[in-house]
């Protein structure tokens, strides 16, 4: 399990184990908790015959510094493939990531840019198909708009075993109107 911790602003700043997690229990920069899952960790046992234990929440806000993660969200194929849910942006149907490619709406070789606006996932068929022309002088239309993942997008991005009270959290500070098919 992954503890999501935030800082004392609620945006997320990383993904941590349960070990860290602990440790700023310990060191009480725990401000405050969210979500419904919790982990407890067992210690050991007193002279009354006690065993001590430390109850985790899945989300957890720290103090500290105050980091931005605003618009540093990696163009990777990993997050690009998962962003479009591992669909051909072009024919609609689901491929594994080694049947995907990384598609230019606007070609490369016709300045278009490799950003997050300017690339769907592609299935090898279709980017063939497409080649160095545009959509739309392809006659293959986009089935979504390429966007460009916010903050708590990009830690969704990041994460593929997140937790239902994770995924609320992250879920409810989407960009509305946009097609996830959360896995």
């Amino acid at each position: 399990m992954l503890v999501l911790r935030l800082n004392k602003a609620g945006m997320p700043q990383e993904w941590i184990d349960v070990e860290h997690a602990a440790k700023l229990y310990c060191q009480d920069k725990v401000l405050f908790e969210l979500g419904s899952d919790s982990i407890t960790l067992k210690g050991g046992w007193n002279r009354n015959g006690l065993q001590s234990q430390l109850n985790l929440s899945s989300i957890i806000a720290c103090d500290g510094k105050v980091t931005d993660m605003s618009g540093k969200v990696a163009l990777t194929n990993r997050y690009l493939f998962r962003r479009d849910s591992y669909l051909c942006m072009y024919c609609g149907q689901k491929f594994s990531p080694k049947q995907l490619t990384r598609d230019h709406i606007v070609p490369r070789s016709r300045g278009g840019k490799d950003s997050w606006t300017n690339v769907a996932t592609a299935c090898q068929r279709c980017n063939h198909a497409k080649g160095a022309k545009t959509p739309e002088e392809a006659n293959m239309p986009l089935l979504a708009v390429p966007f460009r993942p916010n903050v708590y997008e990009r830690f969704y991005l990041m994460n593929r075993r997140i937790l239902a009270d994770q995924m609320a959290f992250l879920q409810s500070h989407f960009t509305q109107n946009r097609a996830w098919d959360c896995d």
